[in-house]
């Protein structure tokens, strides 16, 4: 049973309408307005209401639906899966301005498209232009070919961000046209399943999702396929580092304050997971530091302490890196004093 080899893969898998590529339609009560998935009784009881969110790897539950009702198709929730497909489509079509074939991407006057046509063809250039194989080609990862010509071509996350869904149409996120992206918030159908328009059927010999690419986890993040960031409030000087600045110069007021000011725009790159120049902000800071503790006005040990401190809470898991930063600063820093009134 397809369902069952899906749920043993740890794909979670909910019902499609016979003969369709989309689930059931909902019972009568949840059909109510203002009725949703997040108070349905239906999922409780097990019924299978609300399309990928009954997704289930309950054994017994999908022995159960299949089992009472063998024509249906079987759909993969890709969020809890840890999936991220990318469904290419084979549509014969008029293709778009050219700023809308591959978003972001500027493709000159000068670059023939004669005879672009289908998703297919604008991955490939996507792909031409980072110098990689188009996924289409990836035969060390699971693909499946739809009845229309399309191909799906699976993989899985693995770094635990929520990669969201997109249409290949869409004006605001899209990977390129006639690319789409399934991932969370949508579902594939499982290879195995038959439409009305046909069998989608395993391509290839890979039966496993391979990891998804660092160019492709690139590109989607470029074009949008990422939540936007939740900016915490700025996080308060760790106990230990703020224990630090207290007790920098004897425990002067006008010492403390140097001190957070210094350490401010390294504690401030805990407000962003990337690209607040972390690197060069921490170097700046143990380089002032080092000249601080070269001119007496700070111990050695407590500035050291304040700097892994800081660095460790704006950036968790990059202590080794951060400790090489913070010893090259402190050691640049030693070798030049820093007197009141002067400049770092």
């Amino acid at each position: 049973m397809t369902a069952l080899w899906c749920v043993r893969r740890g794909w979670p898998v909910h019902p499609l309408a016979a003969g369709r590529k989309t689930p059931p339609a909902n019972c009568d009560d949840c059909r109510a307005p203002g009725h949703t998935h997040a108070n349905c009784p239906c999922l409780r009881d097990g019924r299978w209401c609300h399309g990928f969110h009954a997704a289930t790897l309950d054994q017994q539950r999908v022995e159960q639906w299949w089992g009472r009702s063998p024509h249906l198709g079987v759909g993969v929730a890709c969020g809890p899966a840890g999936l991220i497909v990318i469904d290419i489509d084979a549509h014969q079509a008029e293709p778009p301005t050219r700023d809308r074939l591959l978003p972001g991407i500027r493709i000159g006057e000068h670059i023939d498209l004669t005879g672009l046509a289908t998703g297919f063809h604008t991955l490939a250039v996507l792909a031409a232009l980072r110098d990689v194989p188009s996924p289409a080609e990836d035969d060390t990862t699971l693909r499946v070919r739809t009845p229309s010509g399309g191909l799906h071509v699976w993989y899985r996350a693995t770094d635990g961000r929520r990669w969201q869904s997109s249409s290949g149409s869409s004006p605001n996120r899209a990977l390129a046209w006639q690319v789409d992206v399934r991932a969370h918030g949508g579902y594939i159908i499982a290879p195995g399943t038959t439409t009305s328009a046909g069998t989608y059927s395993l391509l290839g010999r890979a039966r496993h999702p391979a990891v998804l690419p660092l160019w492709l986890a690139q590109e989607l993040e470029r074009t949008g396929h990422l939540p936007a960031p939740s900016i915490p409030a700025p996080r308060p000087v760790p106990p230990r580092a703020r224990h630090a600045v207290l007790a920098a110069g004897g425990g002067s007021i006008r010492t403390a304050r140097v001190l957070t000011a210094v350490l401010a725009p390294v504690e401030a790159c805990g407000q962003v997971a990337e690209g607040a120049g972390f690197s060069d902000l921490l170097n700046r800071a143990a380089y002032t530091l080092g000249g601080l503790v070269a001119a007496g006005r700070l111990l050695h040990e407590d500035a050291e302490r304040a700097l892994r401190e800081t660095a460790a809470a704006a950036r968790p898991g990059q202590e080794r890196r951060s400790e090489q930063i913070i010893r090259s600063g402190l050691a640049a820093g030693l070798k030049r004093p820093l007197q009141p009134g002067s400049r770092p």
